[in-house]
């Protein structure tokens, strides 16, 4: 897939810029803070329809107006797709494709594929259980887009029981009489049939994941290095069985369950899993060096690339957001080796020194500032 043209009206510090991409690479230069890396920002947005670096939609749209658009066209072996996102300060948006209006968001998903690599994915291994699973579900969302629904149906279970647990607390507090325990119940068969779809997903796609990586890990380490990657569900998976699975975690819930009502919060469920991993059998978030965890989030963005290409059938783009940097010279040649010409790649860098003349020969060089964008 081939991203041709990309244009951003009131999307972060861009009141109106068009960009016509005309090489395999393109290289984005500038200082810090003139809107590299919310280019990025806006392409990650197309794939996914989520952001890294946002919560709330109205970070995305220039400071001061109601809303912001991103619109791009996109070429596949298919065929070429308009994509557009339409986003409002209030939080409602409204995705097209070729200029048709989509009812669900999910029909919007999986047409552009895309992988960010960012210094903020250092946080992969450094940061808490929450941006592994988040890592995880970004990747799950491209490959499988029903998951974004079924992701969206077990939060939104989740925040209904956590409220019904707090009610109970609560009521139990003052000396009132607490909701049924039979609603809860609900709750719970709810949370186990949804909650072990999204267990089931998680698994399956580390157990691609992970070969692929480990892979990279050794090219990239020389083979001095044994990379393992594990899921740590908080409900148990003995068997990659529906019945099983939701059965595990009904049980789970009623070992917790005193636990649950005293703290007024659900202790069960996927929103509680861990993604392991060691480098040479060991925690590679407490001990590994710089080097280390930076090679072992170049090994996972590549295995990324390798695995979305194998389900999509086409080669996604590539978005490095200040990453060359980061890493040193070894790392840096693997990395531009492994994209050639074969994944369209965004970069961002604040100086070409980074870059070998062959490189910067076959690549499009766009100058940043302050929200406008040359040649």
């Amino acid at each position: 897939m081939y991203l041709k043209t990309l244009h951003l009206r009131q999307f972060r510090n861009y009141r109106e810029q068009q960009i016509a991409f005309s090489a395999p690479k393109t290289i984005l230069l500038g200082d810090n803070a003139q809107g590299k890396s919310n280019l990025l920002e806006a392409v990650e947005l197309l794939a996914t329809l989520r952001s890294h670096r946002a919560l709330r939609d109205r970070e995305l749209v220039l400071e001061g107006e109601p809303i912001g658009q991103i619109t791009a066209t996109l070429e596949r072996e298919t065929g070429t797709v308009d994509l557009a996102v339409l986003l409002r300060s209030n939080g409602r948006r409204t995705v097209s494709l070729n200029g048709e209006t989509l009812r669900r968001q999910l029909d919007f998903l999986g047409v552009m594929n895309a992988v960010q690599f960012s210094s903020l994915d250092l946080d992969l291994v450094r940061g808490g259980p929450g941006e592994r699973r988040s890592w995880l579900d970004t990747l799950l969302i491209q490959l499988e887009p029903v998951y974004a629904y079924i992701l969206q149906q077990y939060n939104t279970v989740l925040r209904q029981r956590n409220a019904l647990l707090k009610q109970r607390r609560r009521s139990e507090e003052v000396g009132e009489t607490p909701p049924d325990l039979e609603q809860l119940a609900i709750w719970d068969a709810q949370l186990a049939a949804i909650g072990s779809r999204v267990i089931r997903r998680r698994a399956r796609v580390l157990d691609r994941l992970a070969p692929l990586a480990q892979t990279w890990h050794q090219a990239i380490s020389s083979s001095t290095e044994q990379l393992e990657i594990c899921y740590a569900p908080n409900v148990q998976l003995e068997q990659d069985d529906p019945s099983v699975v939701q059965q595990t975690f009904l049980d789970k819930l009623a070992q917790r369950s005193i636990a649950e009502q005293h703290q007024g919060t659900t202790l069960v469920g996927p929103h509680r899993d861990e993604v392991e991993f060691t480098i040479n059998q060991t925690p590679a978030r407490q001990y590994g060096s710089q080097g280390q965890q930076r090679t072992l989030v170049l090994a996972l963005k590549l295995a990324e690339l390798k695995l979305i290409e194998s389900v999509v059938g086409e080669p996604p783009l590539l978005l490095l957001d200040d990453v060359l940097a980061e890493l040193d010279l070894n790392r840096q040649n693997k990395l531009l080796e492994t994209i050639q010409d074969r994944f369209q790649t965004l970069i961002t860098t604040t100086h070409l020194g980074s870059f070998d003349a062959q490189w910067l020969k076959s690549s499009q060089i766009l100058t940043v500032r302050s929200g406008h964008i040359e040649e």
